[in-house]
């Protein structure tokens, strides 16, 4: 994954229209679905023995309507994943993924960079490049000196070795090599 610019005010927006879009979704659906599911295999409630403050046995029913309303919504996403509307978002997400994939190897990775494995530099140039890039999207100012601070020693660990390392140099097949 190559790191692209993105516009912050346009990610924004389009970010808030999404989740404010995929929230709607998931509560109208939920309960259409719900509503649906009880009138066909629900427990009657009207019956005269059952009490005001009983259940009615349709917990189940309802869990059913919030799991298909989160596939049609999720499958939803996906469909339009390439829509130019989605783009910048789709890439945050995207990079976010690639961050977590990233992470659960980070300390294997650390470990291969202090062994001075090139392929290691590489991975966290991109990982704290792409990190940073996230966190300014993201408005994340709190990790910020930490993750400077992580790039600097990352550089000067490069420039001491005579080495020259950038984030475009990033494959994701990087990661199956560093894997421990």
């Amino acid at each position: 994954m190559k790191l692209r610019e993105i516009d912050r005010n346009i990610y924004k927006k389009n970010l808030n229209l999404v989740s404010v879009g995929l929230v709607a979704g998931l509560i109208i659906l939920s309960l259409g679905f719900g509503t649906a599911l009880i009138a066909l295999f629900g427990a009657d409630a009207s019956l005269a023995n059952a009490a005001a403050s009983e259940s009615t046995g349709n917990f189940y029913l309802n869990l059913l309507g919030v799991i298909l309303a989160a596939v049609v919504c999720g499958g939803g996403l996906w469909w339009i994943k390439d829509n130019p509307f989605l783009a910048e978002v789709y890439y945050v997400w995207r990079l976010k993924a690639l961050h977590n994939r990233i992470y659960r190897q980070l300390k294997g990775i650390k470990n291969a960079a202090s062994a001075n494995n090139l392929d290691a530099f590489i991975t966290l140039s991109f990982y704290y490049t792409s990190q940073k890039q996230v966190y300014l999207l993201d408005n994340n100012t709190l990790t910020m000196p930490k993750l400077e601070q992580d790039m600097s020693q990352l550089e000067e660990t490069v420039t001491g070795l005579g080495l020259s390392v950038s984030p475009d140099m990033f494959e994701e097949s990087m990661l199956l090599a560093l894997k421990t």
